[in-house]
């Protein structure tokens, strides 16, 4: 394998090398030392993330199986930066835990199955993607081996993982019945919408939308994000969603582009299933974990309403929202996980009288609300604007009618938790909540992107212009 080759294989290379890093450090008890530890991980995390913003040329490996594009090492990059955050704001978690080196192991294997989903040029390397990046899941959604609710985690999202693997593989067999193929390029030259082929094409669309928490697929989000471990919950919500987001807009505006007229209407039920019983879901809770898993089923719905305008600008803005996305919840986890930590709660009271008890964290929370429900200036209006411009573009106007009904129902949401934190009197005082360096720098980039990148038009102008490469 030549230079060039292993240049294609960057990313792929950088977290191999890590992983191996990880299991010398293991081998050598390197992690008793505790903060010098997670100092030199974090810092491996951040220059692969810079690493990733190198220039690379656009390629094909293995007979067309492994292929990158300037779309596909964008997609990556954002979702280094992202793995980035999430461990800087897992570091007091991370100190009390003994497994943090399997933390990181796990956590890096699953993004690298994500990576090789995202590069992936023909059927079974998506779906060998796909489970490499959702084994390693299971072991980080039980991590918390005592405590009953993360085992149940565990069992729930390896069973559910299972089943959509299923459906999935019958659907890719009936897609290679009706093809002969499952090379990408020759599926897009040689699918015809006959019969099987619509069968086929549904039940590879059911196993992604358990992967993306869609209605009805969504049952195991809710009782996995709670019982996970808050980073771990992250991680499943921003990297594992995210990336099965542009793999998804991949395979629909490529691979099946020829049943486009078939699936915006397939798509149009779908997101208007998943905004509305997310957002009526998310009324009831009590639990911060199991708000925002349902709040993410919603989010998605948003995102299906710019797919389903099955045009370039959906997919861009697909990946432009997904950044922001990322960005909102990575810092509404942080700040979750700083008063787990602290006070062992997660339960919506546990915030009553945040604001008081600590300014930065309640502001920090209130934001990354505000950008999920779409407020403007953060980013989120910004990125719920293009998803429904896309949408409006191919004329779903009564998707859209939805889309703007579900728009006020996660405000009402997203401002319950903030006059909880803003207004509510606390019962008993809140305890000195603190922050390490790693938190406090992962949550201030947060911000930064909340309130930064809808202002910055190159942002949007560059993911567009990738599009356009597609």
């Amino acid at each position: 394998m030549g230079f060039e080759s292993i240049m294609l294989l960057r990313f792929e290379v950088i977290l191999a090398v890590i992983i191996f890093i990880l299991l010398i450090m293991k081998l050598t008890d390197a992690d008793t030392k505790v903060p010098v530890f997670l100092s030199v991980i974090n810092v491996l995390l951040v220059l692969n993330f810079v690493a990733g913003l190198l220039p690379i040329s656009e390629g094909v490996l293995f007979s067309g199986f492994f292929r990158t594009s300037g779309l596909i090492v964008l997609e990556k990059s954002i979702l280094n930066l992202g793995v980035m955050l999430i461990s800087f704001t897992a570091y007091t978690w991370l100190s009390k835990n003994q497994n943090r080196i399997e933390f990181y192991i796990l956590l890096l294997s699953s993004l690298m199955g994500v990576f090789t989903m995202i590069s992936s040029g023909h059927i079974l390397t998506l779906y060998l993607g796909l489970e490499m990046s959702t084994i390693p899941l299971a072991g980080l959604a039980n991590f918390n081996k005592s405590q009953k609710n993360s085992s149940e985690a565990g069992l729930k999202l390896i069973l559910s993982s299972a089943f959509s693997t299923g459906i999935m593989l019958f659907g890719i067999s009936l897609l290679y019945g009706a093809v002969g193929n499952l090379g990408f390029d020759f599926i897009t030259t040689h699918l015809h919408p006959d019969a099987l082929t619509l069968f086929a094409f549904t039940f590879i669309v059911g196993g992604f939308a358990f992967k993306m928490s869609i209605v009805p697929f969504h049952l195991w989000t809710a009782d996995v994000y709670e019982g996970s471990p808050v980073s771990v919950t992250s991680f499943l919500s921003v990297i594992s969603k995210g990336s099965v987001i542009f793999v998804f807009v991949s395979v629909l505006y490529t691979l099946f582009a020829g049943l486009k007229e078939a699936w915006i209407y397939e798509i149009t039920i779908l997101s208007i299933l998943s905004m509305t019983i997310g957002n009526l879901f998310a009324m009831r809770q009590q639990n911060v974990k199991r708000f925002l898993a349902f709040s993410s089923i919603a989010q998605v719905g948003f995102v299906l309403v710019g797919i389903a305008g099955a045009s370039v600008t959906g997919t861009s803005a697909s990946i432009y929202f997904v950044l922001i996305y990322m960005m909102s919840n990575i810092g509404a986890f942080g700040v979750i996980g700083a008063i787990s930590d602290t006070t062992g709660k997660e339960t919506l009271s546990a915030y009553k009288g945040l604001y008081k008890a600590s300014p930065f964290y309640a502001l920090v929370f209130a934001l990354s609300l505000f950008s999920l429900g779409g407020v403007p200036p953060t980013a989120g209006f910004f990125g719920k604007l293009f998803l429904l411009t896309s949408g409006m573009g191919n004329g779903l106007y009564v998707l859209l009618g939805f889309a703007a009904i579900n728009l006020v129902l996660s405000l009402y949401n997203y401002l319950r938790v903030v006059k909880i934190m803003f207004i509510d009197e606390a019962e008993e005082t809140l305890p000195a909540i603190g922050r390490n360096s790693f938190l406090t720098l992962a949550l201030t980039l947060c911000i930064i992107g909340i309130l930064a990148v809808g202002f910055i038009p190159p942002i949007y102008q560059y993911i567009s212009s990738l599009s356009f490469g597609m």
